[in-house]
């Protein structure tokens, strides 16, 4: 049962991405729909287990969400620019950098030499990881190679939502399911001021993006087995074996929605995972 639980969030965060690419509408529309999806998934979770929060707790963790749509936001322009089997692996593995970097300098991680040898192994192997999955042939290239270099820009800039997102629960005196509601309550809030903001109003309207809360509820499968997957097998464990998603969301991409990559891109992109996956078991390991 254990053993199925670990598998669970790899599950749920690996078709994520495609069925979320699947549905379509703007990123705005897939945005929307996702963090009303998870807050309606939040509510369900806070009925029944009636957890105790402070307030303080509360506004931390909604601030998290509101960052981890700045995150999300960039990810899903990532699908649209480049697709979800290049987009996936270096958002994932930009995740892993500098979720890792933020552990060692602000919360003090990695304090003995051997984590800090191995843990720079493991950041070294993630940003090979994510350069061989970006790696393109432009003779075959389906998207111009100005809006590929634009689009990694935009995901290096916008993963700092991530990093934030990650790493405010760590100062939480309550964590875990008891932080789920606010957070999506701080991504619901984020995501109407980023519509209104950016004068895209008409989303609320869409149906595209009422549609699109079924990626909201895949999330927060996967959230809330991943936090009852570390309960029963330890953060290491579920960690890792949760980052298998990004080799299943990269594959049904390429599968399942027909992304094109030469013979030569896709041997890149098999190694580029290859080495992420190892990276984040390096760093979560040792």
């Amino acid at each position: 049962m254990n053993a199925l639980l670990m598998l669970l969030p790899a599950l749920g965060w690996g078709i994520m991405p495609p069925v979320v690419a699947k549905i379509g509408g703007k990123p705005a529309n897939q945005i929307f729909g996702t963090a009303v999806g998870t807050l309606i998934a939040s509510i369900g979770v806070f009925i029944t287990i009636r957890p105790q929060i402070t307030w303080q707790s509360f506004v931390l963790a909604a601030l998290a969400g509101a960052f981890w749509i700045v995150g999300q936001t960039g990810q899903y322009t990532g699908y649209k620019n480049v697709g979800v089997s290049q987009t996936m692996p270096v958002s994932t593995g930009l995740q892993l950098v500098g979720t890792s970097l933020i552990g060692v300098f602000i919360f003090g991680e990695w304090a003995s030499s051997t984590e800090k040898i191995f843990g720079a192994i493991g950041v070294l192997l993630l940003i090979i990881g994510i350069w061989l999955t970006s790696v393109s042939d432009e003779v075959n290239a389906q998207v111009d190679n100005k809006v590929r270099v634009r689009t990694m820009i935009m995901l290096i800039l916008t993963s700092a939502g991530y990093w934030v997102y990650n790493s405010i629960p760590k100062g939480l005196s309550t964590s875990g399911l008891a932080i789920f509601l606010p957070e999506s309550v701080g991504m619901v809030i984020a995501v109407c001021l980023y519509l209104i903001f950016s004068h895209q109003l008409k989303t609320f309207k869409e149906p595209i993006s009422w549609i699109n809360i079924i990626g909201g509820l895949i999330f927060s499968f996967a959230a809330i087995t991943y936090i009852l997957s570390v309960g029963a097998n330890g953060v290491n464990s579920a960690f890792v074996v949760s980052q298998v998603s990004v080799v299943l969301s990269t594959l049904l991409g390429i599968i399942w929605l027909r992304e094109h990559k030469s013979r030569r891109e896709l041997t890149y992109t098999m190694l580029g995972l290859v080495l992420i996956v190892a990276g984040a078991v390096v760093t979560t390991i040792f």
